[in-house]
């Protein structure tokens, strides 16, 4: 499983996205205002806004928040000018960590990044030190106990998907970023329940970690992500589910 998908998997079972609702909503708004500011409002010519909407309205925001925070980034209404910016570095073991940033300050965004990383055992790298690690793709998750294997690659296959792996509990499908919607509500339309979807970045290869190192790494995982300026962290890790149950 690739890193990504391990600690999204990881922080639904924590329950961490309903304890962090209104830090999830800041990171929402700022991600629809970029979007809009970048694409403009209409989402069937932006993609990347259309995505911001649909991740607003998984989270249950209010129809008037969302429309309010693409207003401020059309210009309609006054808003924070953000930037985008990404941080790459290594965490406990090796791992390649990749930071997506919204702030409308970089020298306090950079340098908070840079703490976290160091006090959690890894380091803040130079431009292009891991990127070249990560594809961008579509992931679509789905439960094993909850899924007919037969039918989701079936569909799966037959609506685009470029490829669907079989890990412990779950099953990946993976798609390339034009057609991840598309495939998405295909499998949606047939009755298959996905445990989360989203646009993400794919490791080409994962680093196995155990004992302090995979403490470590879950630990620098949530406090990057719990960090106002971040918008999205991949990883490249893995930890088994019996190293799992051993940290509990």
């Amino acid at each position: 499983m690739s890193g990504h998908s391990k600690w999204s998997s990881i922080k639904h079972k924590k329950g961490a996205v309903d304890a962090k609702r209104g830090k999830i909503f800041t990171k929402l708004i700022k991600d629809l205002s970029v979007s809009a500011r970048l694409g403009g409002k209409d989402v069937d010519s932006n993609p990347r806004l259309r995505t911001a909407i649909a991740d607003a309205k998984a989270e249950n925001m209010p129809k008037e928040n969302i429309e309010r925070a693409i207003k401020k980034g059309t210009g309609e209404l006054e808003g924070v000018d953000y930037e985008e910016f990404t941080y790459e570095g290594y965490g406990p073991g090796g791992v390649a960590v990749l930071v997506d940033v919204l702030t409308d300050n970089k020298n306090r965004s950079v340098a908070d990044i840079r703490h976290i990383f160091e006090k959690h055992g890894g380091n803040l790298g130079e431009s292009g030190c891991v990127a070249w690690m990560f594809s961008q793709k579509g992931l679509i998750v789905f439960p094993k106990d909850h899924t007919d294997e037969e039918k989701l690659f079936e569909l799966a296959l037959d609506a685009g998907a470029e490829d669907i792996e079989e890990g412990e509990n779950e099953f990946e499908v993976t798609t390339d970023p034009p057609s991840f919607e598309q495939i998405k509500t295909t499998l949606e339309n047939t009755g298959l329940k996905p445990t989360f979807a989203e646009i993400t970045m794919i490791p080409s290869t994962t680093v196995n970690l155990e004992g302090k190192h995979a403490q470590q790494m879950l630990t620098l995982m949530e406090l990057l992500e719990d960090n106002d300026d971040v918008s999205h962290v991949y990883a490249n890790f893995d930890i088994s589910d019996d190293v799992m149950e051993d940290i509990g």
